[in-house]
């Protein structure tokens, strides 16, 4: 399927052949990254950010201008009609006439989901609440699999935060689409959200290793299953396990007392000395900005590759926006078998049934009126229904299914 024209929503849009197309694109551009491309040449790209951005807005907007192209930029939903109340249906409506492609971040989990439904222009997901991150997805692995030289079989240990952070969602999916080994590790009332272990399991068969702590982790001798890897745990080497580490922050705001905060912090800071029983080439990566998960001692080892991983955005995201305007070709290989291709959701009608709307305080349905709940049914579950626009799920009564 050519990628021009299409909208990038979540990392479920792609396949693994169009995903490997765009990597071996932001090769070339790596290349090229600090010279000025013509290829979008006369482009204008909009970005749309409601929530604070660095790294994310930044890198696109270089990305258009090192392609040749042109940003007009809102940075500040204070500075825009949305603090008039202006919706993302007429806001995307509006934008589509100055520019050829729209990137959007917002607190509305589904809000790219309606502004892909309204615009005539690709539209671009950059981050959507707690739900996903496609684009952050798409330059973890490529660090990954440019740093490791592969995806297949790469053991990762996602650390943190992992019910709020999209980041850690998206990338889930990703590494086990690419067969990846993964192990989470989240204190309590933070885990990956079930819809995600679901997803995970239904579409991938992939069935995550969970920890409570880093020391639960490396106490326990069924982490990974083979024999060296049991001997590494039973001498205790900290994380010797793990290819990557990835890591997310602790988000303070979530927590009932400082207390709780305190401990539950205290079991993920990765300092100089764990790693010194770390993997002579493991990577450390962080989707940043970091708090104090990160102590800034190891910034200098090695090893501590999220400089790096943000500096990947750049030709990742000049592959991409060049894909999805048709400025660049994109050499799109063969799907092997077995691997992911982006599937048409069988949505349910669910108006029978009177006003059935998603329950999540944070969905776009709930804060846009005029956007009306749609559901599919979840995989496994025929009694349950998951929201199209922000993913969350809810069963039915008997008498509703």
């Amino acid at each position: 399927m050519a990628l021009t024209g299409r909208d990038l929503i979540s990392i479920f849009d792609l396949s693994d052949p169009e995903i490997e197309a765009i990597f071996d694109l932001a090769d070339e551009m790596a290349t090229a990254s600090r010279r000025r491309l013509r290829a979008c040449d006369g482009a204008l790209m909009v970005t749309l950010f409601y929530e604070p951005s660095t790294r994310t807005r930044l890198s696109f907007e270089a990305a258009m201008q090192r392609l040749g192209g042109g940003v007009l930029s809102c940075a500040d939903a204070r500075t825009t009609s949305a603090a008039k109340g202006e919706t993302i249906a007429d806001t995307v409506r509006v934008v589509e006439s100055y520019a050829d492609i729209i990137v959007i971040r917002s607190p509305l989990e589904g809000a790219a989901r309606v502004a892909a439904d309204y615009a005539k222009i690709p539209v671009v997901n950059a981050g959507d609440g707690a739900h996903e991150h496609p684009t952050q997805t798409l330059l973890d692995l490529y660090t990954i699999r440019k740093e490791k030289g592969r995806l297949r079989d790469v053991k990762v240990a996602l650390v943190g935060d992992l019910k709020h952070a999209r980041t850690a969602h998206s990338l889930a999916y990703g590494l086990a689409r690419f067969g990846a080994h993964i192990s989470c590790v989240a204190p309590h009332g933070l885990e990956l959200p079930s819809r995600v272990l679901d997803r995970l399991r239904t579409h991938f068969g992939c069935e995550p290793a969970l920890y409570r702590s880093l020391d639960d982790l490396v106490t326990d001798p069924n982490t990974l299953p083979t024999s060296k890897d049991r001997q590494r745990l039973l001498t205790s080497e900290v994380m010797s396990l793990f290819e990557v580490i990835y890591v997310t922050r602790i988000q303070k705001e979530r927590f009932v007392s400082p207390e709780e905060f305190e401990a539950a912090k205290s079991s993920y800071v990765i300092t100089a000395n764990l790693l010194r029983k770390a993997r002579p080439e493991a990577l450390i990566m962080h989707p940043l900005p970091r708090v104090d998960e990160l102590e800034y001692d190891i910034d200098a080892d090695p090893r501590a590759a999220y400089f790096r991983q943000a500096a990947y955005g750049v030709p990742v995201r000049m592959a991409l926006v060049a894909a999805l305007l048709g400025r660049m070709p994109v050499r799109i290989g063969r799907a092997k078998k077995g691997t992911y291709k982006p599937r048409l959701w069988e949505e349910i009608d669910l108006s029978r049934l009177g006003d059935v709307r998603c329950e999540n305080p944070r969905c776009v349905t709930a804060a846009e009126a005029y956007v009306a709940p749609r559901f599919h049914l979840v995989a496994g579950r025929p009694n349950a229904v998951s929201c199209v626009f922000c993913g969350h799920e809810r069963d039915l009564p008997g008498d509703m299914a």
